[in-house]
C-alpha cells in the first residue's frame, strides 16, 4: 500500500491541491482533530470545496487527530510527550474505528493524509502510519510556496 502525506504550513490551498494533483492524489484524509485553520481556505468546509473543484475527495477523521495535550507538546518540540499522548489517542475505539476505515480508503484509492506541519517528521501523521500501516510505502508532499 501507498500513502501520501502532507502538511499545509506555509503554503496556500492552491499550492496544496497543485502538490497532491502532481502526485496523482484522488482523496485527501484529513487526519486533524480540530478540522479548523486560521490559515484561508484550510477549514473542513472551504476545504473540502477546493478539493472538490479539483476532483479531489474529502474524509475526515477526526478521531485520529491530536488531543490537545499533544498538539501542545508538538507545538513546543516536545515529540517524546506527543508519541506518548498520540499512542493513547489511538487506544481509543472511536480511533481504531477509523484507523481502519482510513486504510480502506487508502487502498480504494490513491490517498493522502492532511494535518497542519510542513515537516511530516514533527507530525502525528508519521507516527499514525508506524502505527497503522507500518508497511505502507510513505511519500511525504510539500507543496511549493512561492
Amino acid at each position: 500500500m501507498r500513502i501520501f502525506t502532507i502538511g499545509y504550513e506555509g503554503a496556500t490551498q492552491s499550492e496544496l491541491v497543485a502538490a497532491l494533483a502532481a502526485a496523482g492524489v484522488e482523496r485527501l484524509i484529513d487526519v486533524r482533530a480540530v478540522p479548523l485553520s486560521r490559515r484561508p481556505g484550510f477549514s473542513k468546509n472551504v476545504l473540502a470545496n477546493g478539493l472538490r473543484e479539483a476532483g479531489i475527495d474529502y474524509v475526515g477523521l477526526k478521531a485520529l487527530g491530536t488531543p490537545p495535550e499533544g498538539r501542545e507538546a508538538a507545538r513546543k518540540h516536545d515529540h517524546a510527550k506527543l508519541e506518548r499522548v498520540y499512542d493513547g489517542q489511538l487506544e481509543l475505539p472511536e480511533a481504531m474505528a477509523q484507523a481502519a476505515i482510513l486504510l480502506d480508503l487508502a487502498a480504494e484509492k490513491p490517498s493522502a493524509l492532511l494535518c497542519f506541519e510542513r515537516d511530516p517528521a514533527g507530525c502525528h501523521r508519521t507516527l499514525l502510519l508506524r502505527r497503522i500501516a507500518p508497511q505502507a510505502e510513505v511519500i511525504d508532499l510539500y507543496p511549493e510556496v512561492a
